[in-house]
C-alpha cells in the first residue's frame, strides 16, 4: 500500500478533473459487446460527484422519495421475492454492464444519486470492457440495508433478499483484468416494485462513505541499483550514501504506473485495489560484488574500532571492476573522495621510475640509516645496509635507499609523469559517483622530492587511487577503475612497460613471502604480491598503508592512526583477498 500522502495530489487532480456539467447535457457512452453505450441524458448532474454519490446523496431511507417514485417504501412491506431480487438485479447488472447507467439507475431506489455514481465510476475507472455476472443468492440484510457479511438483522426486521455478482474490468495495457464480488439488495419502491437498494457498495465493497475509486498514477519508482549478479544493496553502511548517486543510464526512463485506487474517507489510507501496469524503474547493475562488499565492511569496521578512520577498495585488475568498497565513518566516503600521503605504497611506482632510468631489480642500492636531502631521512629499522639491492630496498621498505637513488637518476617531474602516463595518477576519472583524483605535484626542493620517493609531502591520494595501483602491476595495463559498465573511462597517455611491471610483480611477491607484508599474507596461495606503508603523522602517530594482489583481485586499505602498515590495513586488505581472490 503507497502512503498516504503519495495519493494527495492524485486526490487534489481527480477534485480539478471532476466534470462540471449544465442540466440536460447529453454523454455520449459508446458500447461493442460490453463496451460503455448509450446517450445518457443527465439531468442536474453537476450537483453530484462521487463523493456525494458515495453518501447516498440523502440521510435517511425516506429521503430516496424525493429524488422520485422509485424510493423504498418507508412503511414495511413485503420484501421482494428471490425471484423478483433475481430479475431485477439481472436487469441492473446487464445494463451496468453496457454503460447504460441511465437503466440501471432507474432500477434503484435512489436513481439520481446511483446515476451519479455509476457515471462518475465510469469516467474515473474508464475500463476497456465491463462485465457484471450474478453468482446467485447473497447473506440476506435488513430492508433498506445494504447486503453485507457483517450486516445485523432483528427477528422483527423484513429481510430484503440480496444478490451476489462478480465484476470483471479490462483495460487497455493491462495484462490482466481486475475482477472482484460485490452483492445487492433487492427492496421495494414505494410503488410496489423490486428495485435494487442503492449504496456506495454496490460499486465495490471497499467504497464507503466519501471515498472515490478511480485509476491514477502511481508515483515514479526509485531505481534501486544493485550488485553486479542482480543482488540487493541495501544494508551495507558504507553505500547508504551512495546509492542515491547512482542514476539511471542515459536515454532510459522510469515507466510510470497505474492502479485502480479508493481514496478518501477520514482517517483512511489510500489502497490499491488493482494495478494495470506496474511502475518501473531502469535496473542500473553496478560493478561491486555483495559477497565481497560484506566482508569489506566487516575488515573495515574491525579496523576502525575506537574511532580510527579507515577504508578498503577492492578492484578486478582484468576488468577496471570496483568489487567492494568500504569506510568509516559514515556519511563521508573517504574510500574514493579522501585525500592523504600513502607513504612507502608510493614505492611502487617509484620503482617503476627508477627501472625506466637503467636500474635494475639487482642494482645495489645501500640502504644507510640515516640520508640528507638536505633534511635527514630514517628508516623504521636501525642499521646500515650497504649491500642491498633495489628489490632488497623494496622488500624491506628502506626509504633512504630510494631518497638517495631517486635525486640521483630522476629529474624533477618524473615521479608525477610516470605517475600520470603509466598509472593514472593525476587525470581526471569519472567512475560513476563522485570521487577525487590523484595529486602529485611536480617538486620545488630535493627535500620536497625526497618526500615524494616515499609517498610523503604533498602527496595526496585514496584507497581507491591506490588499489587501482596495484591492480596495473598485476595486470600490467592501466585500466581507469569504474563503479558501472557505463562511465566514461579515462586512458592513461602511456603504457608500463612489459618489463617494468614483470620486475614490479617479482618485487611484490618477494615483499608478500619474505618481506613486510609477509604477516597478513601468510597464508595466500597463488599469484600473490603486496607493499606496506607507514605515514608519520605527527607527534607518535603513523597512519597505516597496505596495497596487495591475489590473482585477478587488487586491494587498498588505510587506517588513520593504525600504525605499522602490516598491522590494521594489512590485516584488512588481507581479509578481503582471503574472500575473494582465486590465486
Amino acid at each position: 500500500m503507497q502512503d498516504e500522502q503519495e495519493y494527495d495530489a492524485y486526490e487534489d487532480e481527480a477534485q480539478e478533473r471532476a466534470p462540471r456539467r449544465p442540466a440536460a447535457k447529453r454523454i455520449l457512452l459508446v458500447t461493442a459487446g460490453g463496451v460503455f453505450a448509450a446517450l445518457l441524458a443527465v439531468g442536474g448532474y453537476g450537483a453530484y460527484n462521487i463523493v456525494n454519490a458515495v453518501s447516498n446523496g440523502n440521510s435517511s431511507p425516506g429521503a430516496a422519495g424525493h429524488q422520485g417514485s422509485a424510493g423504498a417504501a418507508q412503511t414495511p412491506q413485503e420484501p421482494a421475492t428471490a425471484e423478483q431480487a433475481e430479475k431485477v438485479s439481472a436487469e441492473f447488472l446487464a445494463a451496468w454492464s453496457r454503460g447504460d447507467v441511465a437503466a440501471a439507475a432507474g432500477l434503484t431506489d435512489s436513481p439520481e444519486t446511483a446515476r451519479a455514481a455509476l457515471a462518475t465510476f465510469h469516467e474515473q475507472v474508464a475500463a476497456r470492457t465491463l462485465t457484471l455476472t450474478g453468482t446467485g443468492p447473497a447473506p440476506a440484510a435488513p430492508a433498506g440495508q445494504p447486503a453485507a457479511p457483517a450486516a445485523t438483522t432483528s427477528p422483527s426486521a423484513p429481510t430484503a433478499p440480496a444478490v451476489g455478482f462478480r465484476a470483471k474490468a479490462e483495460f487497455d495495457g493491462a495484462t490482466g483484468a481486475w475482477e472482484y464480488d460485490s452483492a445487492l439488495s433487492v427492496v421495494r419502491a414505494q410503488d410496489g416494485r423490486a428495485v435494487v437498494h442503492w449504496t456506495p457498495t454496490v460499486i465495490h465493497p471497499r467504497l464507503g462513505p466519501g471515498r472515490t475509486i478511480a485509476v491514477k498514477a502511481l508515483p515514479d519508482p526509485v531505481s534501486k541499483p544493485t550488485d553486479r549478479n542482480g543482488k540487493p544493496l541495501d544494508g551495507f553502511p558504507s553505500l547508504s550514501a551512495v546509492l542515491p548517486l547512482i542514476a539511471p543510464a542515459d536515454g532510459t526512463t522510469a515507466v510510470t504506473g497505474r492502479a485502480v485506487v479508493v481514496s478518501g474517507g477520514a482517517g483512511k489510507e489510500p489502497e490499491q485495489l488493482f494495478v494495470l501496469t506496474p511502475p518501473s524503474a531502469p535496473q542500473v547493475k553496478l560493478t561491486l560484488d555483495a559477497d565481497l562488499q560484506q566482508v569489506a565492511e566487516e575488515a573495515v569496521k574491525q579496523q576502525s574500532a575506537g574511532g580510527k578512520p579507515a577504508s578498503l577498495v577492492a578492484v578486478q585488475p582484468s576488468t577496471g571492476h570496483i568489487l567492494a568498497m568500504a569506510y568509516s565513518p559514515s556519511g563521508f566516503n573517504r574510500a574514493v573522495a579522501g585525500g592523504q600521503p600513502p607513504g612507502s605504497t608510493m614505492k611502487v611506482i617509484t620503482s617503476a621510475a627508477l627501472l625506466q632510468a637503467g636500474v635494475t631489480p639487482d642494482t645495489v642500492v645501500p640502504c644507510k640509516e640515516t640520508t640528507y636531502s638536505p633534511r635527514a631521512w630514517h628508516n623504521d629499522d636501525s642499521g646500515d645496509f650497504p649491500s642491498y639491492t633495489l628489490t632488497d630496498d623494496f622488500t624491506h621498505s628502506c626509504n633512504t635507499g630510494f631518497i638517495d637513488k631517486g635525486l640521483e637518476k630522476l629529474p624533477p617531474g618524473t615521479l608525477t609523469k610516470v605517475a600520470r602516463d603509466q598509472f593514472g595518477l593525476g587525470l581526471e576519472w569519472h567512475i560513476g559517483i563522485p570521487s577525487r583524483d590523484a595529486t602529485i605535484p611536480v617538486p620545488g626542493t630535493k627535500d620536497e622530492a625526497a618526500a615524494e620517493y616515499i609517498g610523503q609531502g604533498q602527496i595526496q591520494v585514496n584507497s581507491l587511487l591506490m588499489a587501482s595501483v596495484a591492480a596495473t602491476v598485476q595486470n600490467g595495463t592501466f585500466r581507469q577503475p569504474v563503479l558501472r559498465e557505463d562511465a566514461k573511462r579515462v586512458t592513461a597517455p602511456g603504457t608500463l612497460p612489459a618489463d617494468v611491471a614483470r620486475d614490479l610483480r617479482a618485487m611484490m611477491a618477494r615483499t608478500a613471502t619474505q618481506g613486510t607484508a609477509r604477516a597478513p599474507m601468510s597464508g595466500l596461495s597463488g599469484q600473490i604480491g603486496a607493499k606496506t606503508g607507514t605515514v608519520e603523522a605527527g607527534s607518535q602517530a603513523t597512519n597505516s598503508w597496505f596495497i596487495a594482489y591475489r590473482g585477478d583481485l587488487a586491494v587498498a586499505a588505510e587506517v588513520e592512526g593504525g600504525g605499522h602498515g602490516n598491522s590494521a590495513a594489512g590485516v584488512a586488505a588481507a581479509q578481503v583477498l582471503k574472500a575473494g581472490g582465486k590465486g
